[in-house]
This record gives C-alpha cells, structure tokens and sequence, in this order.
C-alpha cells in the first residue's frame, strides 16, 4: 500500500489530503477563506499567507485523523510549487520540507496546473489516454492535450484575463460578491438569451488560445449604459444580462475545445478548475459532445476547486517515476508545466 499526502496552499484555501495506491481518496480536507476575503471582493494576499499559517498544521493533522493512518505511514508528501500567490505558496512548501526533514518522507514538488489536468483520475468513470482537457480557473484558462500522466502539450492558453477572473469582475460589477461565479450563475437562470449579446473573441484561424478581457468590457459598458437608460432596463434584466455573458464564455471555451478535437480527432474530453463546477457550462458541453459521440468529463467540484487530492495524484505519478525533490526547491508564483 502506497500513502501519499497532497499539500495545496496556491491560493486561498488550504488543504491537505491523503491518498492511497493512486486512486483512493482517504480524505481531502479543505479549509475556505472566502469569508476572510469577501469584504475585500477578491484574495488579500498577505490575509491569504496569514491564515494558512494560522490553518496548515490544524488542517494536516485532521487530514491524517479522518484517514486514519499515522504520519509514519506516508510514502510522500506532495506539495504544490507553483504557480500561485507567492507568499500561500511558502506556507505548503515550507510545511512539506519540515515533514520531510522531520520523518525522511520523500518530497514531491508539483505543478498546481497538473493537478487540475489529473483531477478527472480520481474519478471512477475516467477517459482513456490521449484526452483534451480544458482547464479553466479564476487564474488559469487553457487547454491541454494530456497523453499520458505526466506528460502534456499545450494547445492553447489565454491572453490576458483567465473566464474564472472575469467571472469575478463581472458579478462585482453587478453588486453579486465575491467569490462571484455561483451567484452570477444562479441570477442568469432568471434570464434568456437573445435580449443581450456580448462579442466572441476569434483571434485568427487555427489560433486555440483564449482572451476575456474584451468581454469583461463589454459588459462594463452596457452596464453603464443599461443603469442610464429607462427604457431599457424595462425591456432587459440585470438576469438577461448576467446570462448572456455567461453564454458568451461557454461559447468560447465550448468553440476552442471542439475545435482541438476536430484537429486531433481525440474522443475524450475533460474540463476541470473552478469554472467547471458551473452547471450551464457543464450542460452545453455535455450536449454539443453528445451530439457529436464524443465523451464529455467533469470532476465532481470539490476536486474542480483547489484541493490537496489532485495534488496527491500527480505527487503518486511523479514518485513512481523517481522525480523527488530536495530542499533547495522553492515555490515559483508562474509556474508553467
């Protein structure tokens, strides 16, 4: 039997998890700071460096308990490096080397990004390799083809602001909170399309890269004008608005993932990170591949948000393959796989 320990402090929440032989998940304890952050309407990233300070070695020790195992027992311990908010980083990193140093338990630094890219593996029902996998968080828009665990190419990434960011900014224009993807999603399933229509960026043929920004403006526009107007707010609801920016997304995640799956002809295909837990997005992808015969994947969300399983994962993956790490590794904020 193989225990592995996945340490995840990249951004705001902290979480650690045990997992055994690759594919059981013994427990996966995360610890939110959204009610930390919501006032601020965003991540403070020196609130974010403290609580996980105030939350790691509580939240490992929990992890351990639910398992039911002794720390003695772990063959590893996986932490991710990068990318990430730089001083939520140190906190894992620097947890992962005192255990290490403490017990001799192997180190394993890990991408945050493999782990989205991984995450559907922890699933029972799996796609088989090649796959597409579309990663899409509040810091990460891109699209992967995975061929094997550990090894992958990228196909396309975004230009500017990630669909999880420009989510956020949205729901803060329209007075939603934060974090914004949720209450943005459940104020569109009051609206229809057809009243707005927001621009889909196409950056050149055979181009899968990805760019939000000019949507995220678009909408800030009509807002403003939207506000002004009378008559046009009789005629058209914050909810009508709120759903067409959400489908002008998915119609840009949905345009560039099929696209790759034309080209490549691969028949599996994932999306994971965040963004993924969005039931609308979820929906149209699942019915354009069904109409299509292709197979459409999705994590369950709680290993769609950051979380110390997936990390575990491709910790389990990276150990089999002799890829340790030592004490002069140090967390990198952009970290590209």
């Amino acid at each position: 039997m193989m225990l592995v320990m996945g340490i995840d402090t990249s951004c705001d929440d902290t979480s650690v998890a045990i997992l055994e032989d690759g594919h059981k998940v013994l427990s996966n304890v995360v610890q939110s700071q959204v009610p930390l952050h919501a006032p601020y309407l965003g991540v403070v990233p020196e609130l974010a460096s403290r609580e996980h300070l105030k939350n790691i070695l509580f939240v490992t020790d929990f992890a351990l308990k639910s398992a039911d195992i002794s720390l003695q027992e772990i063959s590893c311990v996986a932490v991710t490096v990068g990318p990430g908010l730089m001083g939520s980083l140190l906190v894992g990193l620097y947890m992962a080397k005192a255990l290490s140093l403490a017990t001799g338990i192997k180190m394993i630094p890990v991408n945050h990004l493999e782990g989205h890219l991984l995450s559907i593996l922890l699933e029972e029902e799996s796609p088989h390799f090649p796959y597409l996998a579309l990663t899409v968080s509040g810091g990460h828009t891109s699209l992967y083809l995975v061929e094997a665990p550990l090894k992958y190419r990228l196909l396309g990434t975004t230009l500017d602001d990630a669909a999880g960011e420009a989510f956020d900014k949205v729901a803060k224009l329209m007075g939603l909170g934060y974090p914004g993807g949720r209450p943005l999603e459940e104020l569109a399933k009051g609206g229809g399309p057809g009243k707005v229509i927001f621009p889909r960026v196409d950056l050149g043929k055979g181009s899968l890269d990805f760019s939000f920004s000019g949507i995220k403006t678009a909408v800030a526009l009509y807002l403003k004008k939207w506000a002004g107007d009378s008559s046009l707010r009789e005629r058209v609801s914050l909810a009508d608005i709120a759903y067409a920016f959400q489908e002008a997304v998915c119609d840009m995640l949905s345009k560039n993932l099929f696209s790759a799956q034309k080209s490549t002809g691969i028949r599996d295909l994932v999306m994971a990170g965040g963004v993924a837990c969005n039931g609308f997005i979820r929906e149209r992808l699942r019915k354009k591949a069904g109409e299509l015969n292709l197979h459409m994947y999705f994590p369950r969300p709680s290993y769609c948000t950051d979380n110390g399983a997936m990390i575990a994962l491709v910790g389990y993956y990276k150990y089999k393959e002799g890829q340790i790490g030592d004490m002069w590794i140090d967390a990198v904020s952009k970290h590209a796989i």
